[in-house]
Formats: C-alpha cells, structure tokens, sequence
C-alpha cells in the first residue's frame, strides 16, 4: 500500500493527547494550503477513537469536534455538532463558538441559511456571509460567544479586499 493513504497509526500517547495533536494539526494544515487527504486521514481517525469510546471528557469533544469541523462531508459537520454540543454540556465554555461554527457549517453545506454567521464562504467569486436566518439574534450570537453579524461581515469584507489587493 502506497503510504500516502495509510491510514493513521495511533503513536505511543493516550487517546485525549492524540486529539488535541490532531485538533493543532487541523487547526494548522486550515492556515496553510489545503490539505484534502490528511483532513480526511485525521477525520478518520476521530471516528476510529470515538468508536472505540476514546473521546471521554469535554476536552477529548472539544478537540474531536474541530477536527471534524474541517473535514468535508456533511456528516463530518454533524458530527462535530455533537462533539462540540457534548463539550458544552461537560463544561468546555471554549467549545460554545464551536458549536456555533460547526451548526452553521453545517447548515451551508445543506443548502440553508447560517444561524450564527459564523462561515465566510465565496459566492460568485465575492467572499459573504452568504444567506444568514434573519430571525437570530445579535443576543443568541453572543450566548454561543460569536461576534454581533455587522462584525462578521466586516470580516467578510476585509477578506474581500484582501483578496483584491
């Protein structure tokens, strides 16, 4: 088998330290180029631990949920709802905008409207908010620590001009 699609074999760490390296790998592989397979090979591997009910506290479903946020299906997205709803619940106020984000990622990839405006996405080759539901609430955004949607979208437009620079 060719090794660039071996899947990933645990190293000597325990379970909750291999998710937080995974989560920092995800978190840097988004600030550099795109990287499809190894997304796809850490994803993988969450679903691995998680299966064999390695993902035990908030921190261990805070990482998994980011992980899973960058993947690339919609069931990678859905299941880092559950992750990062799990680490809420357990008391991971750090995974409050996480939930946020992979709800909203979520509902894009479906073809709906973002609640939270949280995913910056291109349209027509203009960087948006795309369509947001109108019917939450700067106040709703800021129980899930995300910023007010008029910051958002200064986001989004600073992107833009970046982008056209």
């Amino acid at each position: 088998m060719d090794d660039e699609f071996a899947p990933l074999e645990p190293q000597d760490e325990e379970p909750g330290d291999e998710l937080e390296r995974l989560a920092r790998e995800t978190l840097e592989a988004q600030a550099g180029s795109t990287d499809t397979l190894g997304s796809r090979r850490r994803c993988q591997r969450v679903l691995d631990l998680d299966a064999a009910g390695a993902v035990r506290d908030a921190r261990d479903h805070f990482h998994a949920a980011w992980v899973l946020i960058c993947g690339d299906t919609q069931g990678h997205y859905q299941l880092a709802r559950r992750f990062a709803r799990r680490a809420t619940e357990l008391g991971e106020t750090r995974a409050w905008t996480l939930r946020a984000m992979a709800w909203d990622r979520w509902l894009v990839a479906s073809g709906k409207p973002q609640r939270f405006g949280t995913q910056i996405i291109k349209q027509e080759g203009r960087w948006s908010l795309g369509t947001v539901d109108s019917n939450v609430s700067d106040v709703e955004r800021a129980l899930f620590a995300v910023p007010p949607l008029y910051v958002q979208q200064q986001r989004a437009e600073q992107l833009q001009r970046q982008e056209s620079e």
